[in-house]
């Protein structure tokens, strides 16, 4: 009886520490990051480069669309902060489910101040403003996972555009390639990106190898 109850605590306690996670970093088509989410059990939270929510709820996919989701309100338990708590995380989200959300305090340094600072078992870290010009006040880090971007001293086209997340690296084409195509994304992992020239008028810039959704060691990457 005692091994049956070991083993279910076990199970719960691998469940709930793997709940969080980076599900998804979506991309716009210049390249640029538009947002990374966060899965939970039953939703996801798009954060931005800055530590900020953008929105959450549940993802669902379009059975007609190819690669094409939305997110739809969530239904299930949500709480905010109020006016009682502190003055930084007034009005924000609390939990999600069974998922506490934190926030940086009035009384932290103030570049970091009402920036996320955990989402369940997933702490997060930020560059500070003595950091590289392209990274100040962007996401350092999420749980294990590091995250880098391209100085100001790259090509003009990478510029502060993410390097890396995890152990995934992102490349991109550079500033003196074909003007339909430079600055989107040219390779992540090994996964390679290609597009059609300018001179290919009907479909200039758009893709032409490589699809929208590609997962790359364990997280999904979508394109537009």
């Amino acid at each position: 009886m005692k091994q049956i109850c070991l083993i279910l605590i076990l199970c719960v306690f691998a469940f709930s520490s793997n709940a969080q996670r980076i599900a998804k970093v979506t991309l716009n088509a210049a390249g640029g990051t538009e947002m990374i989410s966060i899965g939970l059990d039953d939703a996801i939270i798009n954060v931005s480069l800055t530590g900020n929510i953008i929105n959450y709820g549940v993802e669902y996919f379009s059975e007609k669309i190819s690669n094409y989701s939305r997110i739809e309100n969530y239904n299930g338990r949500l709480e905010m902060y109020t006016t009682t708590d502190d003055k930084a995380f007034q009005g924000k989200v609390k939990y999600i489910g069974r998922t506490p959300v934190t926030y940086y305090a009035s009384y932290d340094i103030e570049a970091l101040q009402g920036k996320i600072k955990s989402i369940g078992n997933l702490t997060f870290n930020y560059y500070m403003p003595y950091d590289e010009e392209s990274a100040k006040g962007k996401i350092k880090s999420i749980g294990s996972n590091n995250v880098t971007f391209y100085t100001s001293y790259d090509n003009e086209a990478l510029q502060g555009k993410l390097k890396s997340i995890g152990n995934t690296n992102l490349n991109y084409y550079s500033s003196f390639e074909d003007s339909a195509f430079r600055g989107k994304i040219k390779s992540i992992g090994q996964v390679s990106f290609t597009y059609y020239a300018s001179f290919d008028r009907q479909f200039a810039g758009a893709m032409k190898t490589g699809t929208q959704r590609q997962n790359v060691n364990g997280i999904n990457f979508v394109v537009n």
